[in-house]
């Protein structure tokens, strides 16, 4: 049993404990300083007036909600509340053409952001696509064997694919580069022989493999695109998959051999096979991460692939994403499935089912550009700790919208077409100084830049230094409260150190007697200085002493004041837990069913009746069990109240009715020696019940004779099944053996005409006797 005690008593603490900390979550509760007001809770505001707080209030009641401060006497521009603001930096005009110079397609540029610890902020960021944005397009192609025959086609397709870029943009440029795999087992053979020409037929003239090779930086050339790619041989490998990974990640990072310019950049990945990713090194003896690096040497290979793994997926979409690079996978359709899984972990890229021989390559291309740029992403970069981002895109007349945390998304957005996003920031905490993060359209270099300052401070917190206030000069005034000069003690600093011993008996209640400050406070020159919550001369009301009710107190709906709930209007009760409603004791108008009182909102019912409502009771009567006996003593002089009927049923009067049509109103009711009982309650005439009883029906019960009757029934019918089987299994067993009688005698008639069934006879004549 004390181990049972022990561990309810734990349970109540826990309650109360975690009533506490809901309240304190929930609640602006007193601080001790302005700074730390602001700083607990968005709601919290601080009161700087000077003589604010009562005798005994301690400076840190100056914390609390606004609307309680002002209840309390605080003038409004006493109350110090700082609240998230922005202010727009930069904002230029958004462009509707490429060609108007400085192209601008999102604002505004730069915006500073003030936020307070836990509250929300939000402002709005435009977005309009301008007409012919430039566009660089770098071609990365695998060249192992398989690809052979693709690579004839494209050493064609230069000034097809201009061309088609041109009819959206006029400034197009663009690049291509190659790739095979890791020079090492089991990626290729390392037979020298092998590595300088790793074709099957030893008589067809391949180039060695390599991870990557940059063969053409972006240009807008078209004859020198294909005459730079149809000097291009293919290769071979060992494995299935490539060295695609290494590849784009060496695209990415080599910004300036590659040529990359501040456009819509694309990256056109061809393949017809899987890929390798980090971790496949291994294999080959490498294991070192992928470092992220640009690695080409001056003939524009990939001098470090045999030192660096290949890049995880996560790795490549991240620098993808920094760089502004939209992947375009045009692969066969026996990989599609694998890359369409991969382009959902890499933000804005495609994927396109490229022909065999790569002959639909300039329309995929096309397609996919203008899926892409029509699909706008607004998402955050270099976001500080604690800080959390949330969009609502407002597309317009746009195909899709969305709202979430990752990013704002709109598609089918057209050229000139305006979009907006509300972008909504929350600090959950203070950082230190200023810091800064950007918002930017995926595929786009331009960005918004944020500059976020947390509100940690209170405006008032420079001291005024020997304030008068503070008993002529004898402390610094901070945000209406004091502090003391060395030597100087009291709330205004009124009294020196020395004095303040010899005043503790004006903080003693009961005449002196009684515990000082009640034991909720210190004694400083002679006043009680309490504790938060607690106020009074003596200290002696205590603003969080009240009944507690589901952990808060007064129930939530009332305020607390030297122990006693003053409850809102519409509740009571010494903890404002009793609700002064009824609508939830009320059904079709009426209260508890009829069976009870509507108390605190709750109904209290009658005995034996029980439910929400009071409608559901077991063991109470029916109105026809109730009236039964009265009806059959008054109709007929029988039952258990025939001797006493007239006093025990004085409250009903019962009619003989002959004839009657009765139906579902009626009652049925079987009588204690077996009889059926029928009578109608009316309703109440004068103070009595009148009972409309059929006559004659007062029978005896018959069920026994009808079970009887069922049984006996039940037992003809099987007895005539029984006989009928008997007599058909007769009348056939008869037939067959007739049909047998008639067989046999037919048979016998055969035996006599079939020589089958006669003796044979042989008579043998010997010629010896013959002769004689």
């Amino acid at each position: 049993m004390k181990g049972t005690g022990l561990v309810v008593g734990l349970g109540i603490l826990l309650a109360v404990g975690q009533g506490e900390k809901a309240l304190e979550a929930g609640s602006c509760r007193p601080r001790a300083s302005c700074r730390d007001c602001i700083r607990s809770q968005p709601s919290c505001a601080w009161c700087k007036a000077l003589n604010f707080t009562k005798a005994g209030e301690s400076d840190a009641t100056r914390c609390a909600t606004r609307e309680e401060l002002l209840r309390r006497g605080c003038a409004l521009e006493e109350v110090v509340e700082p609240r998230g603001r922005h202010q727009v930096l930069e904002d230029a005009p958004l462009s509707d053409s490429a060609e108007q110079g400085t192209v601008t397609q999102l604002a505004p540029q730069k915006i500073a952001l003030w936020l307070r610890p836990g509250e929300q902020h939000s402002f709005s960021v435009r977005f309009k696509r301008a007409e012919g944005y430039p566009v660089d397009v770098y071609y990365l192609m695998d060249l192992s064997y398989s690809m052979k025959d693709d690579l004839e086609n494209i050493k064609k397709l230069g000034n097809d694919l201009l061309a088609a870029l041109r009819d959206i943009t006029k400034s197009v440029k663009i690049g291509f580069g190659s790739f095979v795999d890791k020079t090492v087992l089991p990626y290729v053979s390392t037979v020298p022989a092998k590595l300088r020409n790793p074709c099957p037929d030893r008589y067809e003239q391949c180039d060695s493999p390599v991870s990557f090779r940059h063969v053409l930086p972006l240009t807008d050339n078209a004859s020198e695109f294909e005459s730079r790619v149809s000097q291009q041989r293919i290769s071979g490998n060992l494995d299935s998959p490539e060295g695609g990974f290494d590849a784009i990640m060496q695209a990415a990072v080599c910004e300036e051999q590659i040529g990359w310019r501040n456009v819509t950049r694309l990256l056109v990945f061809t393949s017809d096979d899987v890929f390798h990713t980090a971790g496949d090194g291994k294999l080959g003896g490498i294991y070192l991460p992928n470092d992220n690096q640009c690695h080409l040497d001056t003939d524009g290979l990939y001098s470090k692939s045999h030192i660096y793994d290949y890049p995880s997926v996560g790795h490549l979409a991240q620098v993808l994403s920094a760089s502004n690079i939209q992947p375009i996978f045009a692969v066969t359709g026996s990989t599609l499935p694998v890359y369409q899984e991969l382009s959902k972990l890499i933000p804005k890229s495609v994927v396109g089912e490229l022909k065999e021989d790569s002959s639909n390559v300039v329309q995929l291309i096309s397609d996919a550009y203008n899926s892409l740029s029509s699909t706008v992403n607004l998402e955050h970069f270099q976001l500080p700790p604690g800080v959390s981002v949330t969009y609502e895109s407002h597309c317009e007349d746009a195909a899709t919208r969305s709202l979430g945390g990752h990013g704002g998304v709109c598609s089918g957005v057209r050229i000139n077409q305006l979009v907006s996003f509300t972008v909504t920031v929350q600090a959950a905490a203070c950082l230190e100084g200023p810091h800064s993060f950007a918002l930017r359209v995926l595929g786009f270099t331009e960005e918004v830049r944020v500059e976020l300052h947390t509100l940690c401070e209170c405006p008032c917190d420079q001291p005024e230094p020997h304030a008068p206030h503070c008993s002529g000069g004898h402390g610094n005034l901070t945000c209406g409260v004091c502090s003391c000069s060395p030597g100087r003690v009291g709330k205004l600093c009124e009294c020196e150190l020395a004095e303040a011993t010899d005043l503790e008996a004006e903080c003693r209640g009961g005449n002196g007697t009684g515990p000082m400050c009640s034991g909720k406070g210190q004694c400083v020159c002679g006043q009680c200085q309490c504790k938060s919550n607690v106020r009074g001369q003596h200290c002696e009301c205590d603003d969080t002493s009240c009944e507690r009710h589901n952990g808060q107190l007064c129930a939530g709906q009332g305020r607390c004041q030297c122990g006693t709930c003053f409850c809102n209007e519409g509740y009571t009760g010494s903890a404002c837990d009793c609700s002064l409603d009824t609508r939830a004791c009320l059904q079709d108008g009426v209260e508890c069913s009829g069976h009870g009182s509507c108390i605190c909102n709750k109904c209290q019912c009658q005995p034996g009746y029980f439910d929400r409502l009071c409608s559901r009771c077991p063991s109470c009567q029916t109105p026809c069990e109730e009236h039964r006996d009265c009806a059959d003593c008054q109709a007929f002089g029988m039952g258990p109240l025939s001797q006493n009927c007239s006093v025990a049923c004085n409250h009903t009067v019962a009619t003989l009715v002959p004839e009657a049509t009765v139906n579902e109103q009626w009652c049925k009711e079987k009588t204690d020696d077996g009889r059926i009982l029928i009578f109608l309650i009316e309703g109440t005439e004068g103070g009595r019940v009148p009972l409309k009883v059929k006559d004659k029906d007062a029978v005896t019960d018959r069920t026994s004779m009808i079970v009887l009757g069922v049984v006996l029934g039940i037992v003809l019918i099987g007895l005539l099944i029984i006989i009928g089987y008997r007599i058909s299994v007769e009348v056939l067993d008869r037939r067959e053996y007739m049909r047998f009688e008639k067989e046999r005698e037919r048979a016998k008639g055969n035996e006599v005409n079939n020589p089958l069934f006669q003796s044979a006879t042989t008579t043998v004549i010997n010629p010896r006797y013959n002769e004689d």
